[in-house]
Parts: C-alpha cells; structure tokens; sequence
C-alpha cells in the first residue's frame, strides 16, 4: 500500500479503515508529512482534516518544521486550525519552534500559534515564563497572551514571573 491509498483511507466510511490507516501513515513517517499537509489544505471533509492532523501528530518531531511552514504560507482559517491542532498534539517537540514562529507571524497566525501552545500546556509553561521576562516587547506579548490563554496555570505562571522579576530588580 502506498501513502496516497493510506491518504484515501482516511475518507473511508468505516471507522476502522481510517484508523488503520492514520497508524499506516504515521508508521511511514517522514514521507507521509507533505501529503497529509496538503490532504489538510485541499480536503473539504472535517473528518478528513481531523485524521490528516491525527496521523501527523503521531508522526510527532519529523512533522513539526513543515507543519509550521504550511501555516506561514498558508492562510486558510480552516486549514490552520487542523494544523495547529497537530502541532498542539505533538508536544515537547513543538514548542521551541513555535516560539520562534511567533516572532514573525502575522496576527492571525500567532492565535493559532498560541493555540498550540496552550493545547502543549504545562511542557510550554518554563518557556513562555522565559519570553514573558525577556527583552523583545514582541515576544512577550505573545508570551503573556499565551499565559492568559492557558487560564489558571498561565496566569499563575505570569504572576510567578513578575514576583521573581521583582525580586531580582
């Protein structure tokens, strides 16, 4: 079976199917990351997305560099979303380049940044401190918006930051 049939799969009626085919696809791994983006990008189908972001997910660290590429270039809402999601899922992997995506991005693109950084949670936590206490005015707004994002956790992290700032000053 090749990736583009594992790709179809995911649009099979039976659920089955297109679980056997996520675990098919994130098992090939770095040759299934630039069809599963383009399947999130060109499939009109929720269901379909939401697999295509699944199998990356599963994927995990390979995934991550082109994924966020995908979503600098690609300023589709929808497909966004289903990325972000992915990336969200990958975990520990993500958050650096995610941070480093922020500093460039457009608005838009920092929310679904953020998004995936609240969905990483506690793991992201030490980092976004790190930006929030940082120079670069940019970056830690992002940083404290991500914190508010995060709710309970976030905030008390935020506060934890601005008591050990005060602290050192």
């Amino acid at each position: 079976m090749q990736v583009s049939d594992a790709i179809d799969d995911l649009g099979n009626p039976d659920r089955e199917i297109r679980i056997a085919a996520v675990k098919r696809l994130s098992e090939w791994g770095e040759a299934s990351v630039a069809p599963l983006i383009r399947t999130i990008e060109e499939s009109g189908s929720a269901d379909v997305r939401w697999y295509a972001s699944l199998a990356l997910s599963r994927i995990g660290a390979p995934a991550v560099d082109p994924l966020i590429q995908a979503l600098r270039a690609i300023p589709d809402p929808g497909f966004r979303r289903y990325a972000a999601a992915a990336l969200g899922h990958i975990g520990d992997a993500a958050i650096d380049p995610l941070i480093a995506a922020m500093k460039d991005a457009d608005p838009p693109l920092r929310g679904y940044l953020s998004a995936a950084l609240c969905r990483i949670g506690a793991p992201a936590l030490a980092r976004l401190r790190d930006l929030y206490l940082g120079d670069d005015a940019e970056l830690r707004s992002c940083a404290e918006l991500t914190l508010w994002g995060m709710g309970e956790e976030g905030i008390r992290a935020m506060v934890q930051s601005i008591e050990e700032d005060e602290k050192g000053a």
